[in-house]
């Protein structure tokens, strides 16, 4: 009974694979996640303490540095930074050139004002 469930899944995940299905060209990749947004999710300030809008707001926002493969942090809008022996000053250099989805220009005082709400 086993064996006949695991062909079922097998034969609805190929059905379902094919449904939609586009040609793509070598190396691209599509990524789908398929979830119900809530509105709150959208704004880092709002959103509920759960992976599932964290994902969301790793795809949409960006950071000044964050979790990388290989490293504890990397760099993301900061282009490097430092911190203080004592750990409770860390001074930011943002990359050059920042721009928000509108063309606006992204400065020190957005990312403060971002850090302060």
């Amino acid at each position: 009974m086993a064996h006949r469930r695991r062909l079922v899944w097998f034969v609805v995940l190929a059905a379902a694979q094919g449904v939609g299905a586009q040609a793509r060209s070598p190396g691209e990749l599509v990524w789908a996640w398929h979830v119900t947004i809530a509105p709150a999710w959208f704004d880092p300030a709002e959103a509920p303490a759960q992976i599932t809008p964290f994902g969301l707001l790793y795809a949409l926002h960006d950071a000044l540095v964050r979790p990388m493969p290989g490293e504890r942090m990397g760099n993301s809008l900061a282009e490097s930074w430092s911190e203080s022996p004592d750990g409770l000053v860390y001074e930011f250099t943002l990359r050059p050139g920042l721009r928000f989805h509108n063309g606006d220009p992204c400065t020190a005082e957005d990312v403060k004002f971002s850090f302060d709400r």
